[in-house]
């Protein structure tokens, strides 16, 4: 039986942009429904970016004005003509030559949007390095003047799991620092200078393409 890509993220957007109910959500991305309301309660999943299921073909927007309709009702995925994506083997992220140039402007949204992410993970995240987050971040970068903030996953650079994965990662490495910090009677951790948490609905970002399932998938 054909399976929800990325159910959590599917799950987010379906909370923050319908009104169907936690079951009708639960049933169709396979989380149960108390997950469901937890992260309708900012509970689970905070901070990560919803996916939107009808720019990737698994619902239409018919479909779910249907069961907003009806509560009874259950989202029927749509069949789909792509072949399911294949786990990639680990190894390093090859960036195409054509997406090297966006590099600097993924690197400062994700500075700016996400400032708990490490530098190094921001470097895997785009397939860069640290050397090259560091002067996008002091702002010494040689071609920071045309540099502008864009986000990664509209530009192919790195899939939206991936991100998610990343800002979680850090997140929960942060809360434990912090909670380290708070038991040795120590002050909390400052953020980066000049780090900002930003909406990433806020964000400056390119127009949005429909998802390609294999470019974000490989």
């Amino acid at each position: 039986m054909p399976q929800v890509l990325m159910p959590k993220a599917t799950a987010v957007w379906l909370v923050e942009n319908t009104t169907l109910t936690f079951d009708q959500i639960s049933a169709f991305t396979g989380l149960h429904p108390l997950e469901i309301q937890a992260i309708a309660d900012g509970e689970v999943a905070g901070g990560m970016t919803g996916l939107d299921p009808t720019t990737n073909g698994q619902l239409t927007k018919e479909e779910i004005k249907r069961c907003e309709a009806d509560p009874a009702g259950r989202l029927k995925l749509s069949a789909r003509d792509v072949p399911e994506p294949v786990v990639r083997a680990k190894g390093p992220r090859y960036t195409p030559v054509a997406k090297r140039q966006d590099r600097p402007d993924a690197i400062a949204w994700l500075l700016k949007v996400h400032p708990e992410l490490q530098d190094s993970q921001v470097a895997k995240l785009v397939g860069s390095t640290k050397s090259t987050v560091q002067s996008v971040r002091d702002r010494t970068h040689w071609n920071m003047q045309n540099v502008r903030p864009r986000d990664p996953v509209t530009l192919g650079l790195c899939s939206l799991k991936d991100l998610n994965d990343a800002v979680d990662r850090a997140r929960r490495k942060a809360a434990r620092e912090d909670a380290a910090r708070k038991k040795a009677g120590l002050p909390p951790l400052e953020p980066p200078a000049g780090a900002e948490a930003v909406d990433p609905a806020e964000a400056e970002q390119p127009d949005i393409a429909p998802l390609d399932v294999n470019e974000h998938h490989n």
